[in-house]
């Protein structure tokens, strides 16, 4: 905490009826990580229990802090304190648990809704309400449609449908197939995130068809294979192991059809790594997973590492470099620059 009290912050309450088993178990969790969490780019959460019952709530209220970290080098600390402090209104709209994560969160704001997983309170889908994009990773799916072949997309990883979500609003045309291990995630999608909607088909005939169980399993493919699999495959904050295993690439592109491509997001750095030392074109040796995506794939895997604005995290994908002139009049103009980005993973 005390880092993030050098900071401006934003303070907001939510209130929860204290009704389940899983509320003690969140309460406890709570008070036992004081400490802060990165819940979107530039942006960390911390939890501190407040046992004051407001006027007209018979409900425990949670005082959650915001710090917003600037990245403004310019800006004093003495002006950062004497700014105003605005006060926003956050809503917990959902707490449980399942066989596979013992806390799941739905937290909703004006502009976003997240969904928050595992102990660490890791932000595993976001869901936009004031706008389309993320400023996330996530946003680097939607680059994928226009490098490959016409046909089915695989969303290996489907959280409550962010990627999907994206990828229909642009083409529509999409027939999306989503892959996630915890029935209680989706159940909660189709009601908080709009999966419903996604399932239904669109006018130009794209849909989302999810499907239950392990995004890994050789049954978790189609006759004909895919044009496209995204995989964004993550559990208690990590990337899962199994794709840092070169054999683990080289059975997912067995679940591609011709030359179609996989699109990865391969997380952070297996090491405090800061922008100014991970410019050159082979710093992509700090991302376990993407050394393994280069083994699997010599001289055919490009990388990129996004930007601080937008989480920092390596993103891979498969086959030969695109035209990137070409590319970039493909994709939505806010991806026409960030496409020209991308470069070859070299091996030394």
């Amino acid at each position: 905490m005390a880092a993030a009290a050098a900071w401006p912050c934003r303070v907001f309450k939510c209130y929860y009826h204290p009704g389940s088993s899983i509320f003690s178990r969140v309460e406890s969790l709570i008070r036992m990580n004081l400490a802060c969490r990165m819940i979107r780019p530039n942006v960390w959460l911390a939890y501190k229990v407040n046992y004051e019952i407001p006027r007209g709530f018979m409900a425990l209220g949670f005082a959650f802090v915001i710090c917003a970290l600037t990245t403004d080098d310019h800006t004093s600390l003495e002006q950062q304190e004497q700014a105003p402090k605005e006060e926003e209104e956050y809503t917990l709209l959902a707490v449980t648990g399942s066989d596979f994560n013992e806390v799941i969160m739905i937290i909703d704001s004006p502009a976003t809704r997240y969904l928050l997983l595992d102990t660490n309170r890791n932000v595993h889908s976001v869901l936009p309400k004031t706008g389309v994009w993320t400023n996330s990773y996530w946003d680097e799916f939607v680059s994928l449609p226009a490098v490959v072949p016409r046909g089915p997309v695989a969303l290996l990883g489907l959280g409550a449908g962010t990627a999907a979500h994206l990828m229909l609003k642009f083409y529509p045309w999409l027939q999306l197939v989503g892959w996630e291990i915890d029935p209680k995630i989706i159940e909660l999608s189709r009601d908080y995130f709009g999966m419903s909607d996604l399932e239904k088909a669109t006018e130009l005939g794209g849909s989302l068809s999810v499907r239950i169980g392990d995004a890994l399993s050789p049954s978790a493919t189609i006759e004909g294979g895919f044009a496209g699999i995204v995989v964004d495959l993550f559990a208690d904050g990590k990337i899962i192991p199994q794709l840092q295993e070169v054999e683990t690439w080289l059975q997912i592109s067995k679940k591609l059809m011709p030359d179609g491509r996989i699109i990865v997001n391969c997380g952070g750095a297996d090491a405090a790594v800061s922008l100014a030392d991970d410019t050159g074109r082979s710093s992509w040796v700090q991302n376990p997973t993407i050394k393994a995506l280069c083994t699997a794939f010599p001289g055919q895997l490009n990388w990129k590492r996004l930007s601080e604005k937008e989480s920092v995290n390596y993103v891979a994908l498969t086959g030969p470099l695109p035209d990137l002139d070409e590319w970039s009049t493909s994709v939505p103009s806010e991806l026409s620059t960030k496409v020209k980005q991308w470069v070859p993973c070299e091996l030394a």
